[in-house]
């Protein structure tokens, strides 16, 4: 692989870029750095070692889950007129229509909300602080003659897990989804950097996939063997034990270890339906909720046991999403919000009783304005109150029991454990119903308006390739990414009701966007008024995020190898990149 380098200046976060990027830590020499002599010290660092930036936004306008509103589309309610319109909003940044076009984000930088370049800067400034926290825990044990405290191998465990994590996310944007072992050396990756930089540039390799994959993989084994909570006085801050568990079975799922993926599971589930009761979304919690702002504390509580680990990023994701020209409306509205008037599993209404209750619905008057989901409610903290200005805030959920269940059904489902899938998948759905507010349960299961899952529902409903999310069969995942990942035509509708409902449960949260990549779907985006098709086909260069034009200019090798970049002056007032296949015509 073509190695490259870049100043140790591209991995400051955005926060430190604000200031000056030459008061990073990285610019001094060693002996100028804050001495880290204690336990104390070694966990203080690594409470702030994790990333700031949020993943949301890129990863969700890249998937099919956001429209624009520029090109002609049905209205997003059934009930509304069946007229074909489109609205003339803008745009919330210029990026946007560059990354909905599946381009590079040339116009963002490393400051940018939202942007590539502002997740490249964090989390691979996160892998540098672990890496020094590593270093300062292999000098203290030097010190106690080679004796490796309790707290220092948590320490050393939470460090692993950080950096297997940040990696993780770091190769699932910026790179093609894993194959195997074999066809995924073929796909270029990101730098596992392990080593504390002491120079100002450095130079790696971006090695590829299958390499990353296996690296990540032993930083996290590692990490799982050493965890110890006792060290958390958040737990839910932190990689605690759960969240270790729940990224282990995130991991295996993308790597189609489907064993290890239900053995993860498990730790955190349970295995019988009380102790899954107990690990689910407690939807009594919103029935005193009136706000937007009621309802997003409530969806982001750390007591909450649904949420398994919390990370605080800096985002505007909440002002995006609504309002602008990229937003979840239309018919895309319908089938990521499951709304329906033939689902088998409501009756009277359009929406599932699940979505009225946590308020995943909050729209305007029209929904064609786009939908807003509570679970991405911005806090701004205020750096001063007079002039009004301060950092957005959006607490991300990084793993939660709920998904957790979901991917754990998927790995049954592969392993043709289908009665015992069909057990999770109804798991899933009326666990929700049961923790409904007594009120809810009145207003929506007394009477008959929201129905608990059967088998029934799986074998028949979603085996019909008419109804939303659903597929006739799943061959793409054999042809588009592994030829020995092979769905069979019974496990069909048990993987088209685990797309449906996955997709219901993390829209906003950016997961859609590895779903799509990691089973091989081909998708479209339609743009303007024109209704310009802009298709991603099975082994698209363009499905891996380009990374930010600063590591580009410094040398860096692209994501997008087989593609040749065109100027796209004429759409845009700028010097923005358009990919086509290299053998294409210019």
């Amino acid at each position: 692989m073509k190695l490259f380098r870049y100043s140790t200046i591209l991995l400051c976060s955005a926060a430190l870029a604000l200031s000056s990027c030459s008061e990073s830590f990285l610019d001094h020499e060693p002996n100028e750095r804050a001495h880290i002599d204690s336990e104390k010290d070694v966990l203080m660092l690594l409470s702030s070692a994790y990333p700031t930036a949020n993943y949301q936004w890129v990863a969700e306008l890249s998937s099919d889950n956001l429209i624009d509103n520029q090109a002609p589309h049905m209205p997003t309610g059934p009930w509304d007129k069946q007229v074909i319109s489109h609205y003339n909003y803008r745009a919330y940044d210029i990026f946007d229509d560059e990354l909905f076009r599946f381009d590079a984000a040339s116009t963002a930088t490393y400051t940018s909300w939202d942007s590539p370049g502002t997740i490249w800067s964090s989390y691979y400034q996160s892998v540098a602080s672990v890496n020094n926290t590593l270093a300062a825990i292999d000098k203290l044990v030097q010190e106690n003659k080679g004796d490796t405290t309790a707290t220092l191998k948590a320490a050393i465990a939470e460090a692993k897990l950080l950096r297997a994590f940040d990696h993780f996310i770091l190769v699932n944007i910026f790179s093609k989804a894993y194959k195997n072992d074999t066809d995924s050396k073929q796909d270029v990756g990101v730098p596992y950097v392990t080593e504390v930089e002491d120079v100002v540039q450095k130079t790696y390799s971006r090695s590829n996939v299958a390499d990353v994959y296996a690296n990540i993989q032993r930083d996290l084994e590692e990490g799982l063997r050493l965890q110890d909570d006792a060290i958390f006085q958040f737990p839910k801050w932190h990689f605690n034990s759960n969240a270790a568990h729940a990224f282990a079975a995130r991991f295996y799922l993308y790597k189609r270890d489907w064993e290890k993926v239900i053995q993860h599971a498990d730790a955190v589930l349970g295995t019988d339906s009380a102790a899954v009761q107990k690990m689910m979304m407690d939807y009594s919690v919103f029935a005193d909720c009136s706000s937007s702002n009621d309802y997003g504390k409530a969806w982001q509580h750390p007591d909450r046991n649904n949420n398994l680990m919390l990370l605080s990023t800096n985002s505007i994701l909440a002002r995006k999403v609504f309002g602008y020209r990229y937003s979840l409306a239309g018919p895309t509205a319908r089938e990521v919000l499951m709304i329906s008037t033939n689902n088998p599993l409501w009756s009277r209404y359009y929406y599932p009783a699940i979505a009225i209750v946590s308020g995943m619905l909050f729209s305007s008057s029209s929904g064609d304005y786009g939908f807003f989901n509570c679970k991405i409610d911005e806090e701004f903290e205020y750096s001063d109150k007079i002039a009004g200005i301060g950092f957005p805030h959006i607490i991300q959920r990084l793993f939660t029991s709920n998904e957790l269940l979901l991917e754990r059904a998927e790995a049954k489902v592969m392993l043709n454990n289908l009665s015992e899938a069909a057990d999770d998948i109804r798991y899933y759905w009326n666990c929700s119903i049961n923790n409904f507010s007594e009120d809810d349960k009145k207003a929506f299961v007394e009477t008959g308006y929201i129905k608990y899952f059967t088998n029934n529902v799986i074998t028949s409903y979603y085996a019909n390739s008419n109804h939303s999310n659903c597929f006739e069969n799943w061959d793409f995942t054999a042809s588009n990414v592994s030829s020995d990942y092979v769905v069979s035509a019974a496990q069909v509708p048990y993987m088209n009701c685990i797309n449906e409902l996955r997709r219901f449960e993390t829209h906003f949260e950016g997961h859609r966007f590895f779903d799509l990549k990691r089973w091989g779907v081909e998708y479209s985006h339609v743009i303007g008024v024109h209704s310009e098709e802009v298709k991603l086909t099975g082994n698209d260069d363009r499905r891996a995020i380009e990374v930010p034009w600063e590591a580009l200019s410094a040398g860096m090798e692209t994501s997008r190898p087989t593609m040749k970049k065109l100027s796209r002056g004429k759409d845009l007032e700028n010097n923005a990149l358009k990919y086509v296949v290299e053998s294409a015509k210019e």
